[in-house]
């Protein structure tokens, strides 16, 4: 065989090692921000929100856990105006960071659960993304999602109450927050008297009795009170709900009322 001949033999070799042998991975930084509608980053405070990253088209899960960090700034997220370029997360700003060795473009899901606190106020969302090898996702806030929705929490109604003549009166309180935590009451940041607070006594189903909540003297702490009037068991349903933007947040809890 001559010269030629040999290094063509050498070159195909090579070149079929070459396309045999996978990709190096690079990594591939990606920063995940959870924000509530109308407010802040929802972190440490909250419990922070479940983060879950995983391939759009396989499900496989690549990286999971829980954003960690302050609220972030007031001044800078609820009363500055911005520019499309501007970032809103200040240093301590509440993140889930993680660092992927990819060795390929992968269409990437990310699943935000939360916040952790609110059990049945959490609210879940995801988006979907190509994620390119060492391409980052960590400039300006990263990869934000928002969260909607109030943390409503209802307590102080007792399992049950017993008739003794007349209707007892059964009073309540819930803890009504946005989703970061951040506080309402009357005039603040966030306008107890620009929220639609009220609570539903249902029966059987049905509405039998309707009010609106006071604000209880505490940031976030409204009160109410019903009667309840014949025996059997009762829902109450505890809604907050924002006509300008949409923003609704609701906890229900249940007693049944018997003879005394």
């Amino acid at each position: 065989m001559n010269v030629l001949g040999s290094l063509k033999i050498t070159l195909a070799l090579a070149l079929g090692l070459a396309f045999a042998m996978p990709a190096f991975a690079e990594p591939t930084n990606i920063v995940v921000r959870v924000i509530s509608k109308d407010a802040k980053f929802i972190g440490t405070s909250m419990g922070g929100a479940q983060i879950i990253l995983r391939d759009a088209k396989t499900g496989e899960v690549l990286a999971e856990g829980t954003t960690v960090g302050g609220t972030g700034d007031t001044e800078l997220l609820m009363k500055r105006s911005q520019t499309r370029r501007d970032a809103l997360s200040s240093g301590d700003a509440a993140n889930f960071a993680v660092t992927l060795d990819l060795n390929t473009p992968r269409l990437i899901e990310v699943v935000a659960v939360g916040p952790l606190v609110a059990h049945d106020s959490a609210a879940r969302v995801s988006a979907t993304q190509w994620v390119i090898p060492g391409r980052h996702l960590d400039g300006g806030d990263g990869w934000v999602l928002e969260i909607p929705g109030f943390f409503v929490d209802l307590h102080d109604i007792p399992a049950e109450l017993k008739m003794q003549g007349t209707a007892p009166l059964v009073e309540f309180r819930a803890d009504i927050k946005m989703m970061c935590g951040c506080p309402i009451e009357p005039s603040g940041l966030w306008d107890a008297d620009q929220y639609e607070i009220r609570a539903q006594l249902k029966k059987s189903g049905e509405v039998v009795d309707e009010i609106a909540m006071k604000y209880a003297g505490s940031p976030s702490q409204f009160s109410g009170s019903f009667r309840a009037s014949e025996l059997g068991a009762y829902e109450v349903v505890v809604y907050a709900y924002d006509a300008r933007s949409g923003n609704t947040g609701l906890d229900t809890a249940k007693f049944e009322l018997i003879e005394g």
